[in-house]
């Protein structure tokens, strides 16, 4: 089992407490696998980042973005790191969510069904 980060693991918690509206719609239909069987878990730290939302198995991020992402260099930056080590990223707008959950959950069913198992390190 890895060694915990206290910082990396209280910034997550505080994140979970503070989900935006489309944040907790969408995680109502990937918590307790029930998308497709996969297990997805929300607010993940993985390396500087914290995630929305991965499926550790297939190696998928979930990001839900409002406004501020719009054209956000950061967001580049972190997606090209995350990319460099393997990870495949989907990227919705809340209005997205809130407006078309089903589009959504189809274009990451399609991604989960599109990626090979990554064995666990």
């Amino acid at each position: 089992m890895r060694p915990g980060n206290n910082a990396k693991t209280e910034r997550a918690r505080r994140l979970r407490g503070n989900s935006t509206d489309a944040e907790t719609a969408l995680w109502y239909y990937l918590r307790s696998r029930r998308l497709d069987g996969h297990k997805f878990v929300r607010q993940e730290p993985i390396g500087l980042y914290t995630v929305d939302f991965v499926c550790r198995e297939r190696r998928l991020i979930i990001e839900v973005d409002g406004g501020q992402h719009a054209d956000s260099q950061t967001d580049a930056a972190r997606d090209a790191w995350l990319r460099a080590r393997n990870y495949r990223i989907l990227r919705f707008w809340n209005n997205d969510v809130l407006g078309n959950v089903e589009g959504v959950l189809q274009t990451i069913a399609t991604a989960l069904a599109d990626a090979p198992p990554h064995p666990e390190r």
